[in-house]
């Protein structure tokens, strides 16, 4: 044999390249004959060039490596005739090569991401060797990765936390490895959207003044998608100028909105803000600008052009002046002399002044006269003129000399007065016994001289003539004291008054919103005083008159009368005061106020139960007399809790009667809506609006108005100032237009809605006083409807009724003909009932089952005396799920040879049992409105196994296990107290027999060998019942057993009637277990009877949940079992169950 070849070319352990060429020789010597060599390639042969000398032999092959040749074995065979065995030596590769190119997951091109959310992305690159080194770059910055390597692949993940210069950011994996001159990549582009981060407003030109024109621009920062821009002023939208883009930094768009605007003095102080909101991430960012106007004073609209000072007396006048700057210099002026100011007076000036207020401190009457006070600040100077007008008393200066006359000779006599004010009515003549004709009497004002004409002057006009001045202001002396009367008491309210003159003209008295009869208004001029005659006092006539006492001097002078009759508590209701809110942990306030004659005294309960005031450090009440009749009482609870929260009675009684009322305590919310809004005037350009403001939430609220022309879409709207003013007026308004308003409240959670469109309100056409034209209507909209499409609108609508009326009808009569037909095919059925057995009902029953047996198994019993009336109808009784029904073919019951009853299971709640009175009809299925509760109530659900009652589907009952009671329309708790039963079960008394005629007895069931009645809708099932726990009787633990164990209790509402009032016991027939929830309509306790179940549940499926009444009084129904004879419908009551047992089971 030859030697063993080989192989050169290549040493082990190198590594080549992939896409070099690398050659390989085997060499053998020897041998006869000499070898035949062969290169195999893997176990595959290769060809390979065979080159022979004397004594040896070679073949060389060339490989161009490629991804297959790394870790390949190359193996040269040595073989001749005398080799058995080849002769072979192997050489292994190993071959550098690229990897794949990456993928990037993760995220899919195209689709968008939002600032700050995290995006994780992988780099997966496969194959190589070796294997790929994979590197992460953002925008050809190195950024740090996760790697995970396995046999075959390698991975990066990155994760990021996105930002604004994500967006249109690429980020690159780079797979290189030994066998890869240029790396291999992949890249992504990232769609991020981004709020912008800022937004500026600045205004041109920067010096703001009245009259010109000034820009507000605001630029937001870079946004993707573009922001929406617009402006806000005191939190109130403004139109701008449409909105300019361009591109802005990392993709997104830079906005800029512009505002125009003509500056005046109003403008002052307002905010202005530019709101950038970015509407894909619903994020936004504002800026607000406060606007700096500059203007010259102005003096303010309710400045007193005019005043009145009385002599010796002080008199003071504050003037203000607003301006911006607000550096205003004051300065006074009289008759083009300067007023000293108060900071070089010498303390001797009876007139100083100071900044805008001029002091006089003790005026005389050359004070008289016209003030000039100057404003001046850097933007110019405004001038406010001020009449002063002096009172001073009246004085005779001069009268006419006596002189000597001859007889029938006329003669004027003449009295000239000083004094302010000073009229004909402050002077007449006087003398005693000597009647003086007043229309000789005339008045001079100009130089205040009256004069008396004397004609044909005798000897009889011979005397003194007296001038008498009197200029005295008119007061109140004194008023009648309040008083409590009794009803139906007449009373005099008197008002005794000072002045000259003073006359029953210049005194009268007033109420508003009250009607005072002028004839029951009386006068005394020998001592001034006013009376008003109350007839017949009742409740209506409480409250405060005035008296009014006006003669022309001075100002006019009122007083309140109070007039009290008694009457019983009457407790104020507004809507401000049934509700208070305060949080965890505060004091919660609950004001409770009443007006009522004599005081009241307050009680506070809560619950019913009478709260500890005043007597613990919980409950402290606060007592207040507002006036005569009105008082408050506050109660304050400390250290408020979550159990504090709810309904607080207050409650007050005087010797007339007793009231109460309700206050809620809450948490503080947003406030209610505005009760209602009046309007209270209008002119040609301002409405003044009145509104009864509703539960300000426990926090102070404040009010904005909206507004907008009839006939526009777009609102305005201004903020209320001051803040809890609840009266406002708006103004800028077109002559001759429709407007409608509405308000709503504010505070710092939140605010309400706004009220209905439904005040409308038609400004002036002019700016003299019209009267108010104000409409007030449900909803306004923006245009009327025709009266044509109203009444199209409501004959097709009556026509619609009346087509579903007769649709329904024709149903109703088509079932109700179906069902007798059907009645009167089954009349000779037999009353073999028949049921499935307990082994296989778990799993034949459907819901199909029963309602076949709700429309076939009608009846299940008639006597031979039967008469030919037709039983009442029975309603369909729709499919159930998971129910165990009755066979489709027989009626309800199976019966066994001794004629009594199978019982049914005990998955079903137990039934309502109607008291029949033996007629001809009895019903496996009894119709559901007349054996249902009265009360609304369902009885208790049981269940037993696998299946179990699925009711269609219903609101879900509260998850503490409370049930829904049909008569208070609200939950209560579960299992209901057992004293609560019994008090129902004592008001139960037997229905008349004849309330169900032509019915007859159900028949009688077999309980586990027991007798006993049960549902015609119950199946048999295993005998399972239910007991209370022996270990655990007195907790009342509710654990099933085996009928075996006890004895069969029979259904609680089986009423025996004694003897003397029936002849037979008589049974309830149960009503069927309808699958809607009878929660789900509250109204169907219209249809019940008087025999109804006082326990009502809710019971989830697969809960066993039973009420056990122990050693029940004489009151509850003694039970017994119930014997079937042969054909007839005779029932006797074994009462022996009775004596066996003394746990009822309901």
């Amino acid at each position: 044999p030859p030697t063993a070849p080989m192989i050169t070319g290549y040493i082990p352990g190198t590594t080549l390249s992939a896409g070099t060429v690398q050659r390989l020789s085997c060499i053998s010597s020897g041998g006869n004959p000499l070898a035949t060599l062969t290169w195999f390639k893997n176990d595959k042969k290769i060809h390979s060039v065979t080159k022979t000398t004397e004594r040896s032999v070679s073949a060389e092959i060339s490989i161009l490596t490629n991804v297959t040749d790394n870790q390949a074995q190359y193996r040269c065979e040595a073989t001749n005739s005398a080799t058995e065995i080849p002769l072979f030596e192997t050489v292994t590769l190993n071959v550098y090569y690229p990897p794949t190119a990456p993928m990037i997951t993760g995220y899919i091109p195209g689709t968008t991401l939002s600032a700050g959310t995290v995006q994780r992305l992988s780099c997966i690159s496969s194959g190589g060797n070796p294997l790929a080194t994979l590197t992460w770059f953002k925008n050809d910055k190195k950024i740090h990765s996760v790697t995970k390597t396995t046999e075959r692949s390698v991975s990066a993940e990155i994760s990021i936390l996105t930002n604004v210069t994500d967006n249109q950011a690429q980020y690159r994996c780079e797979a290189t490895n030994s066998a890869t001159e240029i790396p291999l990549f992949e890249t992504v582009t990232l769609n991020v959207y981004f709020a912008p981060e800022a937004v500026k407003v600045r205004v041109e030109p920067e010096e703001l003044k009245v009259g010109i024109e000034a820009t507000l621009y605001c630029d937001a920062a870079s946004s993707n998608p573009p922001a929406t821009l617009s402006w806000w002023r005191d939190g109130i939208p403004v139109q701008g100028l449409p909105m300019q883009q361009k591109k802005g930094l990392h993709g997104g768009t830079v906005s800029t909105i512009e505002l125009k605007m003509t500056i005046t003095k109003d403008l002052n102080g307002a905010v202005y803000t530019c709101q950038a909101m970015n509407e894909a991430l619903q994020r936004s960012v504002h800026d607000a600008l406060p606007l700096k106007v500059l203007y010259a004073p102005i003096f303010d609209e309710t400045t007193p052009y005019t005043t009145v000072g009385v002599e010796n007396e002080p008199l003071i006048i504050v003037l203000r002046a607003d301006g911006n700057p607000g550096s205003i210099t004051y300065t006074w002026t009289k008759d083009g002399l300067p007023i000293t100011q108060s900071s070089y007076s010498t303390g001797n000036d009876r007139i100083i002044s100071e900044g805008s207020m001029l002091n006089m401190t003790k005026l005389t009457r050359h004070d008289a006269g016209i003030y000039t006070c100057e404003a001046v600040n850097s933007q110019g100077a405004a001038v406010a003129n001020i009449s002063v007008s002096v009172h001073y008393p009246a004085s005779i200066k001069s009268v006419s000399q006596h002189e000597v006359l001859s007889p029938n000779q006329d003669t004027l006599l003449s009295c000239t007065a000083n004094g302010n004010p000073l009229t004909a009515d402050n002077i007449h003549w006087e003398r005693k016994g000597y009647k003086i004709n007043p229309n000789h009497v005339s008045f001079e004002p100009r130089n205040s001289t009256s004069t008396l004409l004397i004609k044909s002057a005798t000897r009889e006009d011979v005397g003194n003539f007296q001038c008498v001045v009197n200029n005295d202001p008119a007061s109140i002396k004194s008023v009648s004291q309040h008083e409590v009367l009794s009803p139906n008491q007449d009373t005099l309210l008197s008002c005794t008054a000072n002045g000259n003159p003073l006359t029953a003209d210049n005194i009268h008295w007033e109420r508003k919103g009250y009607k005072i009869n002028p004839n029951h208004v009386s006068f005394e001029p020998r001592n001034s005083t006013s009376t008003l005659l109350i007839k017949s006092a009742t409740r209506e006539d409480v409250g405060n008159f005035q008296c009014v006492v006006n003669n022309g001097i001075g100002n006019e002078a009122r007083q309140d009368v109070m007039l009290v009759v008694r009457f019983k508590p009457e407790l104020d209701s507004s809507p401000s005061l049934m509700k208070s809110a305060s949080n965890v942990g505060q004091v919660g306030r609950l004001t409770c106020k009443c007006k009522a004659a004599p005081a009241p005294n307050f009680t506070w309960s809560k619950n019913g139960a009478k709260l500890p005031v005043n007597t613990s450090t919980k409950y402290y009440a606060e007592y207040h007399k507002l006036d005569a009749i009105t008082y408050t009482s506050v109660l304050l609870i400390s250290d408020v809790s979550s159990s504090d929260y709810g309904s607080y009675e207050c409650g007050a009684r005087n010797d007339l009667g007793f009231s109460t009322t309700s206050v809620k305590l809450d948490i503080t919310s947003a406030p209610d809506q505005v009760i209602s809004l009046m309007v209270t005037n209008v002119t040609h350009n301002t409405v003044t609006l009145q509104w009864v403001p509703g539960f300000d939430g426990g926090l102070q609220s404040w009010y904005r108005v909206r507004y907008r022309r009839i006939f526009e879409e777009s609102y305005k709207y201004e903020d209320v100032v001051p803040r809890n003013a609840t009266t406002f007026t708006i103004g800028g308004l077109d002559r001759n237009t429709d407007y409608v308003f509405s308000v709503m409240a504010i505070n710092k959670i939140g605010q309400s809605k706004y009220r209905p469109d439904d005040t409308k309100v038609t400004t002036l056409t002019s700016s003299e006083v019209g009267e108010l034209n104000v409409v007030s209507t449900e909803f306004v909209e923006t245009a009327d409807v025709s009266k044509s499409v109203v009444i199209y609108v409501s004959i097709t609508g009556v026509v619609l009724v009346l087509i579903n009326a007769a649709l329904v009808a024709c149903f109703v009569l088509k079932r109700r003909s179906r069902r007798l037909k059907e009645q009167a095919g089954q009349a000779s059925k037999s009353a073999t009932i028949e049921m499935y057995a307990p082994s296989s009902y778990n799993d034949t029953m459907t819901g199909e089952t029963l309602s076949s047996v709700s429309e076939k198994s009608e009846t299940y019993s008639q006597d031979e005396g039967a008469d030919d009336r037709q039983p009442p109808p029975i309603p369909e009784v729709p499919s159930m799920p998971t129910r165990h029904m009755l066979s489709q073919t027989t009626d309800a019951f199976l019966m066994d040879d001794q004629g009594l009853v199978i019982p049914p299971p005990l998955d079903y709640p137990p039934p309502n049992y109607a008291v029949y009175d033996g007629g001809d009809h009895a019903r496996t299925l009894p119709h559901p409105h007349r054996h249902k509760d009265i009360s609304g109530h369902s009885t208790l659900g049981r269940s037993t196994g696998k299946p179990n009652y699925v009711p269609a589907p219903s609101p879900m009952p509260p998850l503490d296990g409370s049930y829904y009671n049909m008569a208070s329309d609200r939950y209560l708790s579960y299992p209901p107290l057992i004293g609560e039963y019994l008090q129902q079960q004592q008001g139960r008394t037997p229905t008349p027999p004849q309330q169900y005629g032509g019915q007859p007895l159900p028949k009688p069931h077999l309980m586990n060998g027991g007798l006993s009645t049960g549902s015609p809708s119950h199946m048999a099932s295993p005998p399972h019942s239910y007991a209370l726990d022996d270990r655990q009787s007195a907790g009342g633990t509710l654990r099933r057993q085996r009928m075996d164990k006890m004895a069969a209790v029979p259904p609680p509402d089986v009423t025996v009637l004694h003897q003397g009032n029936c002849a037979q016991h008589l049974v309830q027939t149960p009503a069927p277990k309808q699958p809607q929830s009878i929660l789900k309509d509250p109204s169907r306790h219209k249809y019940g009877n008087q025999y109804g179940s006082p326990i009502s549940s809710s019971t989830p499926q697969n809960s066993n949940q039973i009420l056990t009444v122990q050693n029940l009084t004489s009151d509850v129904p003694q039970y017994g079992t119930i014997k079937k004879e042969n054909k007839k419908q005779n029932v006797t009551i074994d009462e022996s169950f009775n004596k066996r047992s003394e746990t009822h089971v309901v």
